[in-house]
């Protein structure tokens, strides 16, 4: 019988096992249903409520399309949602998508989304969303002739040191900045709802094509884009099986409430032909509300919205370079997970150096934020119809899996999605320009990794 003295060292070797050992240690399950909302929240409610809803006016014939953009947004995002939870919920993992592509299409696939999110999709969304973040607080506080570029640096260094203190710190910061961000959000809402002018009488109705109307509803699904990241906490949910649902559908209803509530006041305040020709509406409506001081309010409000989003993204994206470096010998270092933080820390060091890259990228072009867009839209709706499509190849290959939940309406609701998916990838081929083939470029550069696939002697993760 071992000593008490003799068995405290073994643990304690154990415990030092654990943590160098990166095979021994691994992602835990604490995030919860209120975490999971938040991130949801997080991730979606940003900049594009606050620039696209004159575009999206722009586009439909009077303000009851206008409103009913918006639902169809929500409901569209609610279906998507609804597909993911159904393979979520039946194949957790932390690797979200990539361990989805890897399952469906086989571990070719998935590396190379893995290489499209690591260097396009994930880092090019952090860099715009820092560069988001940047203009207003350079409004603020400006800091010279190169303050965007200095503000945008400074917010993925920031909330990514928050991030590798640990996943605890990360989900804190995450809830903070979400709640913070919905109480602003409400109140610029209720502020134009309560105390705007009424606008004149609306315009006589316009009549537009099916093409317009179409091109209104990229922009407002942009506006609900990143629902998707929900994914990646799969791997990290108390119970997966019941939770995911929950989360997916609460999350939807509060963005598309939020959505709808701000729009509202946008067409109390200015009309629906003044709506089409304001071109910073959120300043304009807190200008109506507050005048310069509601401006300075606005600006707040979209660093707070811009920081929620920046810490969600940089969470999230983290995972896919942990599952990268599991499935691939070259980049198992990777897979390290640090036990102390129970996080993926050299993946969150290399995602922060490829962001500020893409600033410093950004930063040399007119339009920072107009550049990653153009960059990250068409991979990212290419590999979103491909898990899209992937949960029909689910349900006909493994009949017998067991699925806490099932998508309702099957196949009508995630064959509506795949189409959804589709023409947001035509749209983002036909109205982007330089930068979507950048993006395209570097998706084309990291097929050179499919061979070092093919050397790894794991299986998809």
């Amino acid at each position: 019988m071992k000593s008490a003295g003799g068995k405290r060292a073994l643990e304690g070797k154990a415990r030092q096992s654990m943590t160098t050992n990166p095979a021994s240690s691994g992602p835990r399950q604490v995030i919860s249903v209120v975490d999971a909302v938040s991130f949801f929240v997080g991730i979606v409610v940003g900049i594009g409520i606050f620039r696209f809803s004159p575009l999206v006016a722009m586009n439909t014939a009077n303000e009851y399309w206008f409103i009913g953009a918006w639902l169809a947004g929500g409901v569209a995002t609610l279906i998507g949602a609804l597909c993911y939870a159904e393979i979520a919920a039946s194949k957790p993992n932390t690797g979200g998508e990539y361990h989805f592509l890897s399952s469906a299409y086989g571990r070719n696939v998935a590396v190379l989304f893995a290489w499209a999110r690591c260097t396009v999709i994930q880092t090019g969304a952090i860099a715009l969303v820092a560069f988001v973040f940047a203009d207003y607080a350079a409004q603020l506080i400006p800091l010279g002739p190169y303050s965007t570029g200095i503000w945008a640096a400074v917010s993925i260094i920031g909330i990514t040191l928050i991030n590798i203190a640990g996943t605890m710190q990360g989900k804190a910061t995450q809830i903070f900045f979400a709640i913070a961000t919905v109480a602003l959000v409400l109140i610029v809402a209720l502020a134009g709802l309560m105390f705007s002018p009424s606008a004149p009488a609306p315009a006589p109705n316009a009549t537009l094509s099916s093409g317009a109307l179409g091109l209104a509803m990229v922009f407002v699904l942009l506006t609900y884009g990143g629902w998707n990241e929900i994914a990646y906490l799969s791997g990290e949910m108390r119970d997966v099986k019941r939770d995911m649902l929950r989360a997916c559908i609460w999350g939807t209803l509060v963005v598309t409430v939020l959505y709808l509530a701000v729009n509202l006041a946008y067409l109390k305040a200015f009309g629906f032909a003044g709506l089409r020709d304001s071109k910073a509406v959120g300043a304009d409506l807190m200008r109506v509300v507050a005048g310069d001081k509601g401006a300075i309010l606005l600006s707040i409000v979209v660093c707070a919205a811009a920081l929620s989003t920046l810490n969600a993204t940089i969470f999230t994206g983290a995972r896919v370079y942990y599952s990268l470096g599991r499935d691939i010998p070259a980049f198992a270092k990777l897979a390290a997970w640090d036990e102390r933080g129970g996080n993926p820390l050299r993946a969150f060091v290399l995602q922060a150096v490829i962001a500020l890259a893409l600033v410093a990228f950004g930063a040399m072009t007119r339009d920072g934020l107009s550049t990653m867009v153009d960059y990250t839209s068409p991979v990212f709706w290419f590999f979103l119809m491909l898990v899209a499509i992937s949960l029909f190849i689910f349900r006909i290959r493994e009949p017998g899996l067991t699925r806490p939940f099932r998508v309702p309406l099957y196949p009508v609701l995630p064959g509506i999605f795949v189409l959804i998916c589709a023409y947001l990838l035509w749209s983002s081929l036909a109205y982007t320009g330089k930068g979507a083939l950048a993006g395209i470029g570097i998706l084309a550069l990291g097929l050179p990794l499919l061979l070092l696939a093919k050397r790894g002697d794991a299986g998809p993760q």
